[in-house]
């Protein structure tokens, strides 16, 4: 039989490589860092260019024990949740690749460091930390927690169009890296990008966050524009060259067909199981859009996730 010859595309730009954490040699603490980005193709597709490292995997936690989420996370996660610093370490020993420490409104500029330095005292991977959403205490959290980790390289946010300027200058100052969030716009996420970089922040520092939705709400969406950036990344477009992070955990955990299990349709079937899946098959869409980095909730979901992402960084070997 002839030869089939498989078509390949020719691409003229690659991701940024972005590495986030430092070890004692670098200024930090961290036992491990990460590097993502430098895909010089779209996900998975080996036989056509480098895809040199795979998507991290990361978990969220809070600095105090949720209200709103799920029994079956409390479940998961158990008395850990009480403690920043022990949930941390619940979530390495989980396979977690990095940790994403969110701060609550009602924490206090002093409480936000204290467990900043609690949790990088507990877990030796790569820390992110993000504000609760809102401009002005993200601010006032942001700033003294980017003065108390000087040189660890965090992921800090968050970077919206409204409060950039502060969270960079901090970053700048205190040798940690950024998230830009913008809503789910290609136009928006590269003028972000642009003038987050414009302030004088390299752009080996800076993620971008496009936004999405869950499975069911919107994810097609979110699937589009983040395969836009990419493809435009990939033509060559320097302010899109930015690897991304998603947070389907946070998005598919708020849908009812995860987070309740009574009083739903008995077809909708065995609520653990219904709820991981719901987490699980809104990460890997998001992962194939190309996602370098997917924070998730619940252990089982991102065993499943990386169980899938090893065997398609495999299919390179």
């Amino acid at each position: 039989m002839p030869t089939v010859e498989i078509p390949k595309e020719k691409w003229n730009g690659k991701v940024r490589e972005v590495k986030i954490g430092a070890t004692k040699e670098e200024g930090g603490s961290r036992t491990k860092t990460i590097t993502i980005g430098g895909e010089a193709t779209l996900p998975f597709l080996h036989f056509e260019n480098t895809i040199p490292h795979a998507p991290a995997l990361a978990i969220e936690i809070k600095d105090r024990k949720p209200a709103d989420w799920s029994p079956l996370l409390y479940e998961a996660w158990g008395d850990a949740m009480n403690d920043p610093a022990a949930w941390a370490k619940a979530a390495e020993a989980s396979g977690a690749d990095l940790i994403v420490l969110t701060l609550s409104v009602a924490t206090k500029p002093d409480e936000a460091k204290a467990t900043v330095r609690k949790v990088l005292n507990a877990t030796g991977l790569p820390l992110a930390v993000f504000g609760p959403g809102q401009a002005e205490k993200d601010n006032e959290l942001i700033v003294p927690v980017a003065e108390e980790a000087k040189g660890e390289k965090l992921l800090i946010g968050v970077c919206e169009d409204k409060n950039y300027r502060t969270i960079v200058a901090a970053a700048m100052a205190n040798d940690h890296l950024v998230t830009s969030k913008t809503p789910m716009d290609v136009n928006l996420a590269k003028q972000l990008v642009i003038l987050i970089h414009d302030m004088g922040m390299p752009l080996e520092r800076i993620v971008m966050d496009p936004t999405t939705g869950a499975l069911g709400y919107g994810i097609e969406y979110g699937y589009s524009v983040m395969e836009r950036l990419r493809l435009a990344a990939l033509q060559g477009d320097s302010m899109t060259q930015q690897p991304m992070i998603v947070t389907p955990g946070e998005e598919a955990w708020k849908a009812k067909e995860s987070k309740v299990g009574e009083g739903v349709p008995e077809s909708w079937g065995e609520w653990k199981k219904r709820a991981i899946y719901w987490e699980t098959l809104t990460a890997t869409p998001l992962i194939h859009a190309g996602a370098d980095v997917v924070v998730l909730r619940h252990p089982e979901s991102l065993k499943k996730v990386k169980g899938m992402i090893n065997a398609l960084m495999s299919k390179g070997n």
